[in-house]
């Protein structure tokens, strides 16, 4: 898990990659003598494991699967990314819950300037993704926790400030800039309790219905209903209900 608070920024030093992998190496700022290898760092919002750590450097393999799904595939010799290592029980929460799994890939549509030398980006995320950013909400941008000033349709604007444009690499972004995205863990949770709650409210519903129609008729005047003497309800396991495969 991560933070989303850049603890330092790196410069790529060399790309290796062997079939339709990479293998990065990393120079950073950030002190590597107590890290390990197999620890988790953050690349530009991408959880990646150190398999080589010296000082003040460090590689990790990526795969072809992260490699077609971030942005991590077009990164150069001497790229500037974002690193996080991993938050430690302990360590301050400064951010927001971040876990490093990036849900896709959104584009920069707008920079300009919003006084005190902070700057306003709108950033257009992929449809799916839409729904899970709310103004005043949480977005993670290429590793970076982000307050959400405002939301139409595709596009969120953030507004940022001199401090976190000198420690990322946020600065650099012009019109086009593709950056990594990763939605709000707990707006994910909901959404599949939500859907969780629909579907019990569904077969629930289902339930009723079938005891109903089974053991209950109206009288002949229609306005009362009684008791079937026969009444001998639909077993459930002879009835279809709709469901997202939870039983």
């Amino acid at each position: 898990m991560f933070t989303g608070i850049i603890q330092g920024r790196g410069t790529v030093g060399s790309i290796e990659r062997p079939a339709d992998a990479a293998r990065l190496v990393i120079d950073c700022g950030l002190d590597t003598s107590d890290w390990q290898v197999g620890d988790s760092v953050a690349v530009n919002g991408v959880c990646l494991t150190a398999i080589s750590i010296e000082a003040g450097r460090f590689s990790a393999d990526v795969s072809s699967e992260t490699l077609s799904r971030t942005t991590l595939g077009s990164l150069e010799n001497g790229s500037d990314v974002n690193l996080e290592p991993a938050l430690r029980f302990g360590n301050r929460l400064g951010g927001h819950l971040v876990t490093g799994h990036v849900d896709g890939v959104a584009r920069v549509v707008e920079r300009r300037p919003a006084g005190d030398d902070s700057i306003r980006f709108a950033v257009r995320v992929p449809e799916h993704l839409s729904r899970y950013i709310a103004t005043k909400g949480s977005v993670c941008v290429d590793g970076v926790s982000l307050t959400v000033n405002q939301v139409a349709g595709t596009v969120f604007h953030v507004q940022i400030v001199p401090h976190t444009l000198s420690v990322t690499n946020i600065n650099g972004y012009r019109v086009g800039t593709a950056v990594n995205i990763e939605v709000d863990l707990i707006a994910r949770y909901l959404e599949r309790l939500n859907t969780d709650q629909e579907t019990e409210s569904s077969v629930e519903s289902s339930v009723v219905k079938v005891v109903s129609e089974s053991c209950f008729s109206k009288d002949t005047g229609g306005s009362n209903f009684r008791i079937s003497e026969n009444c001998s309800p639909t077993p459930l396991s002879d009835t279809t209900f709709s469901s997202s495969g939870n039983e």
